[in-house]
């Protein structure tokens, strides 16, 4: 769930010209549109603009909170009216990250090699952005007293990455695959983009059952996984991570762990590998991370290297601590308190080596780290603790069910 650490603000001024908005919208045209949806006003009545405000990556609330302006505004005869959602605004009404589930099987041959692989995921949709519909995709539309229906959330084209799909067929060089995605409609929350969209659990899923099956046949995850690769360019980020990480010296030490992931964004983006080193004591602990990424041609290597890290940064968070509450009547988690976060002085090293590739074209870098990292930190508890948790986030909670089940 993409949470900004400042709430989301707007200001907005009706008069007799028509309604100026001030927001920090991803989408300022696709927000004027569902404004004029949801005010009865003609389009070219309403100018839209951007200003610098909280970010985020996904679905905040700085849409939400520009109809709040702009609905106020509407009543206070051209005096502009700023409106700040408090931090239990943004924590409870923003829009959700959507529930996913992850179903994985292999089938091996008598030598243990995988020959056949399924995929199956289902899933909520991964965008309710406005502007895409003839329903505004507001929340204070919903809510009038004449409200404009709430419309499911749907998935981007697989043109554009797909949404619940994102990442789902594995890069890996199998024999035959099937992958299956059923649209989970229902939902009791609102729910739109978070960072990666799918890409995040089905990558998380994929290294970890990679990893479960190396485990099985007594093989090196980093081993195992360059054996069902071919491309050049993926085997050159693992191998160039795991030698960086120290993979092939590394010892075996009480309450210590090393884990590996690897993914190529929407399977046409950026090539990343993460190596974790994790430390489970009370609760699971990141010290360093070790990542390789090739993006093609590198256009700025300091930007590259801190887009990378700040999304390795962002995936530890979600893989360790985030997660939504609610109850029947409302949303529980609306303070720090209730979702936390990671603190800086729980940060891992993160280490960025850059895989420079002139000769091919620049791929975006901006969210390329997500899946990876979770599944490296999953792997590497694992190679800890000898326990296999597949639900995130990976609290003292769920590994200590695992352990009891085990």
């Amino acid at each position: 769930m993409p949470r900004s650490i400042g709430p989301s603000c707007a200001l907005a001024q009706s008069d007799n010209s028509g309604l100026r908005v001030w927001t920090h919208s991803q989408g300022i045209f696709s927000l004027r549109k569902d404004l004029a949806l949801a005010l009865g006003l003609a389009e070219d009545r309403i100018v839209v603009g951007h200003v610098q405000g909280a970010g985020c990556y996904g679905h905040n609330g700085a849409d939400d909170v520009a109809f709040d302006a702009a609905w106020l505004a509407r009543a206070a005869h051209g005096r502009p009216v700023r409106v700040q959602w408090s931090r239990a605004d943004e924590l409870a009404w923003a829009p959700f990250g959507p529930a996913m589930a992850v179903e994985i099987e292999a089938d091996l041959d008598a030598s243990d090699a995988v020959i056949a692989w399924r995929h199956t995921v289902w899933s909520n949709g991964h965008t309710s952005r406005p502007g895409g519909a003839k329903t505004p995709a507001l929340l204070g539309a919903s809510h009038l007293g004449k409200p404009f229906a709430r419309l499911p959330a749907m998935n981007p084209p697989i043109a554009r990455g797909g949404g619940a799909e994102r990442n789902s067929i594995p890069l890996y060089d199998f024999p035959a695959w099937q992958i299956v995605s059923h649209h989970v409609m229902a939902m009791p929350l609102r729910t739109s983009a978070l960072r990666s969209l799918g890409a995040y659990a089905n990558v998380f899923a994929i290294e970890s059952f990679i990893d479960e099956l190396a485990a099985s046949v007594g093989v090196d995850p980093v081993a195992f996984r360059l054996r069902y690769l071919n491309d050049p360019r993926a085997r050159t980020v693992i191998e160039r991570a795991a030698a960086k990480a120290g993979w092939d010296s590394r010892e075996k030490r009480e309450g210590i762990g090393y884990g590996v992931g690897f993914a190529r964004y929407k399977n046409v983006g950026a090539y990343c590998a993460v190596v974790a080193e994790i430390e489970a004591q009370a609760e699971i602990r990141v010290r360093r991370l070790v990542i390789a990424v090739d993006v093609g041609l590198v256009i700025n290597s300091d930007g590259l290297a801190n887009q990378i890290e700040g999304g390795a940064i962002q995936a530890t968070s979600w893989t360790l601590k985030e997660a939504v509450h609610f109850d029947r009547a409302r949303v529980t988690s609306e303070t720090w308190e209730t979702y936390p976060i990671l603190h800086c002085s729980e940060t891992p090293a993160v280490d960025v080596e850059i895989v420079s590739r002139p000769d091919c074209p620049a791929v975006g870098a901006g969210e390329a780290a997500q899946g990876p990292t979770a599944a490296a930190i999953a792997n590497a508890v694992f190679d800890s603790l000898g326990l296999r948790v597949r639900d995130l986030p990976l609290t003292a909670e769920r590994i200590q069910a695992v352990a009891t089940a085990t």
